[in-house]
């Protein structure tokens, strides 16, 4: 029996305290042939330490800091570390996250020549007290652009196992000028190129919230975030007739955004509110051609 190089791509930076968790689950795979290779993205903490301590463990463990040369964030490192991979088949992973221990197993098994990836949920839990929130929804209604659009299915970065060679064949990989919701316009993107995707309805790996994530401080009203959100949904409103593909709740989804994005600036009395007005006024007129 063939078993394939997959390579394990993990940007980090400032982690410490938790890649270890996510390390060791990695060593724990019941699948053996793996890479791992880890990008710091200018940690100042003790991560340099700790993963030397890992490198020598096991010498699949690759770990690179960022060159000064590539912009810095989680996409640029995401990127760098395919540049350094060498599997057949590829899984970005977050460095807080934990693998079952026959996560890459199953995945790789439901692999066959005509399959570019295989997609599996995950178990959201509590960071601070280790407890199940809830699984994502992986399974789409029928038409999986607008589902993902919409958020009626989600699947973070870490769900996929994608084929090299189906990677290879994109003009971008992750956008490095994007802040957040960067899984999601990768994602997304990879959609348009209708790859034969095989979904498994079954978490694979634990997905850790922090109460004091990211996503909850755009919870209370981050700007620039929400500016950044902006840009992507605006972003993909050029892909999708690229794509062939139109539909009125994604322009109704997309208008609403941007309403309540204007509404919080207003109520804040935030500097980006005329930033957001124009941006209303201006999906308003695209969208009567759209």
């Amino acid at each position: 029996m063939i078993f394939p190089l997959i390579s394990i791509i993990i940007p980090t930076y400032n982690r410490a305290h938790l890649i270890n968790i996510t390390l060791d689950s990695i060593l724990a795979q019941t699948y053996q042939n793996w890479e791992c290779i880890i990008i710091d993205d200018g940690s100042s903490d003790n991560t340099a330490e700790l993963l030397q301590k890992y490198q020598d463990l096991d010498s699949r463990f690759q770990y690179y800091k960022r060159p000064d040369t590539k912009k810095k964030g989680p996409n640029s490192c995401r990127n760098f570390g395919f540049e350094k991979s060498k599997g057949e088949f590829i899984n970005w992973f977050d460095s807080d996250d934990i693998l079952f221990e026959d996560s890459i197993a199953l995945r790789i098994a439901n692999f066959n020549q005509s399959i570019d990836g295989v997609v599996a949920k995950c178990e959201i839990f509590d960071s601070s007290n280790g407890l199940k929130i809830a699984e994502n929804t992986i399974l789409s209604t029928g038409n999986m652009i607008k589902d993902y659009f919409l958020g009626n299915m989600t699947f973070y970065v870490s769900g996929p196992i994608w084929r090299r060679s189906f990677l290879e064949k994109q003009q971008e990989l992750f956008d490095e000028e994007i802040r957040y919701l960067d899984d999601w316009d990768f994602n997304l993107r990879m959609l348009y190129q209708s790859p034969n995707i095989k979904f498994l309805d079954i978490p694979v790996f634990r997905y850790r919230f922090h109460a004091f994530s990211l996503s909850k401080q755009i919870d209370h009203s981050n700007m620039e975030e929400f500016k950044s959100e902006c840009l992507a949904r605006n972003k993909h409103l050029k892909l999708i007739p690229k794509a062939g593909f139109k539909n009125i709740q994604i322009r109704n989804f997309i208008i609403k955004r941007h309403k309540v994005f204007l509404k919080e600036a207003l109520v804040k009395k935030d500097k980006n509110s005329f930033w957001f007005f124009l941006k209303l006024i201006t999906l308003q007129i695209r969208f009567k051609k759209f």
